[in-house]
């Protein structure tokens, strides 16, 4: 049996590694989209690959945030957990029914 923590991590690489297949939200920010398509290509498919999860950037362990250099700039990324109308947080993120996944896409500076 996975542990809450394990759910949760699961499901936010599975967004992460699947941007573009409706299991959750992508956003990115007027920043990132100025960046023009074949950066924010680049982008996404570092996003799929990221693995440089640490304490400093993963202190629960639940690969919901990470941060990378692109194209010169520093770029974020971080999944939020909503209730299903996106009005509210969900009550438990590691249960998929209950929870939509977003992820925003930034650079620093527009933190």
């Amino acid at each position: 049996m996975f542990s809450k923590t394990e759910q949760i991590r699961t499901l936010n690489d599975n967004l992460r590694q699947n941007l573009n297949t409706g299991i959750g939200t992508a956003v990115m920010t007027t920043g990132v989209a100025a960046l023009g398509d074949e950066a924010v290509a680049r982008i996404v498919k570092t996003i799929a690959v990221y693995d440089d999860f640490c304490q400093e950037n993963d202190p629960h362990d639940e690969h919901d945030f990470g941060v990378f250099e692109a194209d010169g700039y520093t770029i974020f990324f971080k999944i939020d957990y909503y209730d299903p109308s996106l009005s509210y947080h969900s009550d438990d993120p590691a249960d998929p029914s209950i929870t939509h996944r977003v992820i925003t896409i930034m650079l620093a500076e527009e933190f």
